[in-house]
């Protein structure tokens, strides 16, 4: 029988010189629609007859939904001689794969969680015992958990906009910690939060060098906020990815919202250093994700590396509206979960989240 192989430890080598040749035997319009990175895509009923197309001599794990299509492709390409094993789980397990990277920002530790299937990307920012959490998913226990390892108490979680493509934990890690909970109220929320303020400042043990600062970003939503954690750390929730920008047709105004995250990146980012560290909060499909290390960059890379941080406001609203992907499975949906207008646990809304992150422009 071919070995399994977790979605963990398969995570713990993508990105690295041992990462296997990913072989997924779903059919071509489910590849399509949500994959693991860099998979050549060869369905289970053409494999036998296109196993010239897997080489000889490298690592292969086999891949589908929940793992019983791939079990079958893994005994084939072992009798084969292949060097195979199996994603336990498929599809399904990936979608539940966290992992952490840190950046030491001065005196506080910035720890990227990575909700790997989804692209997404929350923080927790930490010093002296204390805690902040940014942008957090459904799944407590993974800031619950991460807090502990570095001795930290959570005391203030954050939302960086109104989330479409994801269901947002922020509420319900806030009730779990007896957190306060902080929200920009340009958008719209339907329960109790503190309202953040432009050029508001919380600071963590160890006095204002230690703070994270509220830059307000309407664009991809008319509340996403850019946090700095001190001067050489920005947080920017979905106005600026290292692969792109964040799209404004969530709500359905795209022109409008294009023109204003123009305005949005065109005050704020010339303020800042080429050295600062823009800590996105999705990546693409394009992006590598190394284990232990920030999906992050320079901003004086993107400067250099995205176009539209160099275009004039019409060119940009024109870009910025002509290319957009299809939307977020279910996302109005999930923004009314998120905005606190239905009255179903947010647990029992899981299913509507499944899928690739499609927030960037």
């Amino acid at each position: 029988m071919p070995s399994e192989l977790s979605a963990e430890d398969l995570a713990a080598v993508l990105g690295t010189t041992s990462e296997p040749l990913l072989v997924d035997v779903r059919e071509p319009d489910e590849v399509a629609a949500w994959s693991l990175p860099r998979v050549l895509n060869i369905p289970l009923g053409q494999l036998g007859a296109r196993l010239d197309e897997v080489p000889q001599g490298r690592p292969v794990v086999t891949v589908c939904a929940s793992g019983n299509r791939s079990r079958r492709a893994a005994e084939l390409l072992k009798a084969a001689g292949r060097d195979v094993a199996n994603l336990t789980g498929g599809m399904a397990a990936w979608a539940q794969v966290y992992d952490t990277a840190d950046l030491e920002v001065g005196e506080v530790t910035v720890s990227q969680v990575r909700r790997r299937g989804k692209g997404c990307l929350s923080y927790l920012v930490g010093a002296g015992g204390e805690a902040f959490v940014v942008d957090p998913s459904l799944d407590s226990d993974v800031y619950l958990q991460a807090a502990e390892q570095k001795g930290w108490r959570v005391t203030r979680v954050f939302d960086t906009h109104l989330h479409a493509d994801h269901l947002s934990g922020a509420a319900a890690l806030a009730r779990l910690t007896g957190a306060s909970l902080h929200l920009n109220p340009a958008d719209s929320f339907r329960f109790d939060f503190v309202p953040l303020s432009p050029d508001d400042r919380f600071s963590l043990p160890g006095g204002t060098a230690v703070s994270v600062a509220v830059m307000h970003t309407p664009g991809h939503t008319e509340g996403s906020c850019m946090f700095f954690v001190g001067d050489s750390a920005v947080l920017s929730g979905d106005t600026i990815f290292v692969d792109g920008v964040g799209r404004p047709d969530l709500a359905e105004r795209a022109q409008e919202f294009a023109g204003n995250l123009h305005r949005s990146l065109e005050e704020h980012l010339p303020r800042l250093a080429d050295d600062v560290t823009v800590l996105p909060a999705h990546y693409g499909d394009n992006v590598t994700v190394v284990p232990r290390r920030p999906v992050s960059a320079q901003l004086g890379e993107l400067r250099r590396d995205l176009a539209p941080l160099s275009m004039q406001a019409e060119d940009f609203v024109a870009w910025a509206t002509s290319r957009l992907s299809e939307r977020p499975p279910n996302y109005m949906a999930i923004v009314r979960a998120n905005m606190g207008a239905v009255d179903v646990p947010a647990e029992e809304l899981r299913s509507l989240e499944t899928g690739p992150n499609r927030c960037s422009a």
